[in-house]
């Protein structure tokens, strides 16, 4: 009933679309996820670069210690032991990249938060972690970094230990 008060009390009032405080919101949130969407497509990309960059550094690192590791095969280490030996090599350099981002992430959001948003728009929000999605994604993030880094010590560790040993003398 408003509404029609309202168009018919304004020059061109059928031109003008009104909507409630609600609707407002909807919308606006509907046009702020669409915006963020490539966001989550650019996340994904970073992940599958880090995980790749994570790879070749791992690959070149044995290829670097094969002399090292084939000697460690003469003495009884089993493949799979220098493996777990690498995963866990990987689970550590990535928990300390984890670690940092995450402390980063949170400082840069601190400061988007309650510095930018404050002198650019002049408006301030809670801050509200999400914990239980950042921590699954920590979770998964070490478990893909331990596993790539086992599987590209897998794919260099195919020489025999002897010629490994050898080429290092």
């Amino acid at each position: 009933m408003r509404r029609a008060a309202i168009r018919a009390a304004v020059v061109g009032g059928e031109r003008l679309e009104l909507a409630d405080p609600g609707e407002i919101r909807q919308r606006s949130m509907r046009a702020f996820d669409r915006t963020f969407a490539i966001t989550y497509v650019l996340e994904l990309v970073a992940l599958a670069i880090g995980l790749s960059g994570l790879s070749s550094s791992f690959g070149a690192l044995v290829l670097a210690r094969r002399g090292e590791f084939g000697m460690l095969r003469h003495v009884g280490m089993t493949r799979r032991q220098i493996g777990a030996m690498l995963a866990t090599e990987g689970f550590l350099v990535s928990s300390l990249g984890l670690a940092v981002g995450l402390a980063l992430g949170g400082i840069i959001s601190l400061i988007l938060i309650h510095v930018v948003n404050r002198q650019s728009f002049h408006w301030s929000m809670d801050l509200a972690v999400p914990w239980t999605p950042l921590a699954a994604f920590g979770a998964v993030m070490l478990v893909a970094a331990s596993a790539t880094a086992m599987a590209s010590a897998r794919a260099a560790m195919r020489d025999d230990a002897v010629r490994a040993v050898k080429e290092d003398w």
